[in-house]
């Protein structure tokens, strides 16, 4: 039997003498962060403990099937914490406004699996070699010796299948099907899971679909693919900006595309770019690293402050540089 990692005993022990914990997770929560939350906080309420979840953004509709009882709420003041738990959040900035109510705390601890972790909490899990934050919720739960319900199974399925696009992503290893098998044992509905996640999209995610295709761009020999979705696309489509979520795959899959981009207008002036690579050689991390952002070799992104003419050429140069 393979020993406990120290990372994981600290952590554990953190838990054991905390009775007031918070469990959060980046903005513009995906499957994996929202899976990877709840998992972990309906793991540690069933020890009686006083648990919260929160996120600066709501459950998107797509994943509200993880969530029927309302577990994951937005902050709210006045709240002190023996231990917060930070999963899926590369940088204590990206927890957004949840950084200022999660202040009055005695521990912070941080578990991700982003190669470009800050390192910023006071206990630091990273293990970037894993595809997901599920599995290595999974692996806490099961060092834990907790209970596994089918709800925990559920959440945790969701968060690995959707980091690993499905299990096809490059990342995706041996013991990811070995923990998703354990998974279906232990309750996980595949038939929910799938109809929920991939296969139940609204009008207005289709329509934003429509403009993608509608609209994108190649360039560099068809070796780039781009599009733009401003608010007007959004408001035109009558969608959320969160349904934007996995959009950029379909100009990714285009045959001769190596690097697609979405650049994604969240307020004047400051633009979401998404980058998503299929060839190992190119590491679209490095990509978003030189704009302030970070994320994995074949899906990154960052935020930037400019000009939207002037940072769509800023980010197509640095793709063109990492092609070459």
């Amino acid at each position: 039997m393979k020993k406990t990692p120290k990372a994981i005993e600290k952590i554990l022990a953190a838990i054991a003498g905390s009775k007031t914990l918070c469990v959060t997770g980046h903005i513009r929560p995906d499957g994996d962060c929202i899976g990877s939350q709840l998992a972990l906080a309906l793991a540690i309420r069933e020890h009686g403990k006083d648990v919260v979840c929160w996120n600066q953004d709501p459950v998107p509709d797509k994943l509200r099937f993880l969530d029927r009882t309302g577990i994951l709420c937005t902050p709210e003041k006045g709240r002190s914490f023996d231990c917060v738990i930070a999963i899926d959040a590369a940088s204590y900035e990206r927890l957004g406004t949840v950084c200022e109510f999660i202040q009055d705390r005695k521990l912070l601890i941080n578990i991700d699996h982003h190669t470009s972790n800050t390192r910023f909490g006071d206990l630091n899990w990273i293990s970037s070699r894993q595809p997901s934050s599920g599995e290595l919720a999974f692996r806490l739960i099961k060092e834990a010796r907790w209970p596994i319900t089918p709800k925990i199974a559920n959440c945790l399925f969701t968060a690995i299948s959707t980091d690993t696009g499905s299990f096809q992503y490059p990342t995706t290893l041996p013991s990811t099907y070995h923990t998703a098998a354990e998974l279906v044992h232990h309750g996980a509905d595949l038939s929910t899971v799938c109809r929920e996640v991939y296969q139940s999209h609204p009008l207005s995610r289709v329509r934003l679909q429509q403009h993608l295709y509608n609209h994108f761009k190649l360039t560099q020999s068809n070796r780039i693919a781009y599009c733009w979705l401003r608010m007007r696309d959004y408001n035109r489509a009558g969608a959320h900006p969160n349904e934007s979520e996995g959009l950029i795959d379909y100009i990714r899959d285009i045959e001769p595309v190596v690097v697609a981009c979405i650049f994604e207008e969240v307020a004047p002036n400051q633009i979401r770019i998404s980058l998503r690579s299929k060839d190992h050689s190119v590491n679209v991390s490095d990509i978003a690293l030189q704009f302030g952002g970070g994320g994995h070799k074949a899906a990154a992104g960052a935020r930037i402050e400019g000009s939207p003419n002037e940072i769509q050429r800023k980010v197509l140069k640095a793709i063109r540089a990492a092609l070459k």
